[in-house]
């Protein structure tokens, strides 16, 4: 996913469609000038409705789309026949995605299936006809009812990235090259911070043609929940990870510091991130001998699985998908 082309937050003004009115026509024939009502209903103004599509990956295809807004639905007529409902508008949009009011910025639904729906803004009903109105007493009502108006509103649409792992750590901390290593995602590799500035998907391969998807997300900063460096556009697509990947390098200065301070950002964020799976890979450890790895052994926190790895060697990459398949089906 180039960088241009991912698109994870939209904000798009949506209208749904009217009511169509009741009609309030009387029978007229050439044998009855003076028949009874029959006027029929309105029809529904159309739906704004979301679509979950597994043929998107982002929200690219709604970046120009500000305005959307369906038909209104058709007035009833004579004969008792109700108005044509307006046509409906869908939204498709990849899994994962989250919609909130603009305003308020309540949750409004999540799409997590192919195919699944939700009606984002309700169109209009239709209003009753006349002939509803009739009874013993009123024979004749001159009256129908209005057909309601739709709504509208801002909306905003958010991604929320389905990925079995999600790769943690700060800048530089070796997760584009990992990725890159072991699966065929692509990934922008630099020695600078922040080189990844949107995601990426791999599909990892393991042993009797079992696989994973992994997910590279753009690095944590301390103070990320707070909305610093790329702050909470990163944050958010942790939260669709089933098993995180803690990722520190070997040349860290404290590595149990900055597992503590990764581990800040995401309870500060979202308590709930601590109840999933965790796994603390050691990268970049070509660069330190066996006494450095055997001193640094006694620094790792003790309240997580660890594996010392290389994606420049390649050494420990068997292990590291060993250890992340048997948590992803504990």
């Amino acid at each position: 996913m180039a960088e241009s082309n991912f698109v994870d937050y939209v904000k798009i003004f949506c209208a749904s469609g009217n009511g169509g009115a009741g009609s309030k026509h009387f029978l007229r024939t050439r044998l009855t000038s003076m028949g009874g009502p029959d006027g029929g209903d309105g029809g529904r103004g159309g739906h704004i409705i979301l679509r979950g599509n597994t043929q998107f990956w982002t929200l690219l295809h709604l970046k120009f789309t500000k305005h959307i807004k369906a038909e209104h639905g058709v007035h009833g007529s004579r004969n008792l026949q109700t108005g044509a409902m307006g046509k409906d508008v869908y939204i498709d949009v990849p899994l994962g995605t989250v919609a909130r009011d603009a305003e308020t910025m309540a949750f409004e639904c999540e799409i997590t299936e192919d195919g699944q729906t939700h009606i984002l803004v309700p169109g209009g009903r239709g209003g009753l006809g006349n002939d509803h109105f009739k009874s013993a007493t009123h024979q004749a009502p001159k009256f129908a009812q209005p057909g309601e108006p739709g709504q509208e509103g801002w909306k905003i649409l958010e991604l929320k990235l389905l990925a079995d792992v999600g790769l943690v750590g700060f800048p530089n901390a070796g997760k584009s090259t990992l990725l890159s290593v072991i699966s065929a995602a692509k990934p922008e590799i630099a020695d600078y911070p922040f080189t990844t500035l949107v995601p990426n998907l791999g599909m990892v391969s393991y042993l009797e043609n079992k696989s994973f998807v992994m997910a590279d997300i753009p690095g944590i900063i301390e103070g990320a929940h707070e909305g610093k460096g790329i702050g909470l556009r990163f944050l958010r697509h942790i939260e669709r990870n089933s098993v995180l990947l803690f990722m520190i390098p070997a040349d860290s200065n404290d590595i149990r510091n900055e597992y503590r301070i990764l581990l800040n950002e995401l309870q500060m964020y979202n308590p709930e991130l601590l109840d999933k799976s965790r796994l603390l890979a050691i990268t970049k450890s070509d660069l330190a001998d066996e006494e450095i790895i055997s001193e640094l052994k006694k620094e790792l926190p003790e309240d997580i699985p660890n594996v010392f790895i290389s994606s420049h060697k390649k050494t420990g990459l068997l292990k590291l998908k060993g250890m992340l398949w048997e948590a992803l089906n504990v």
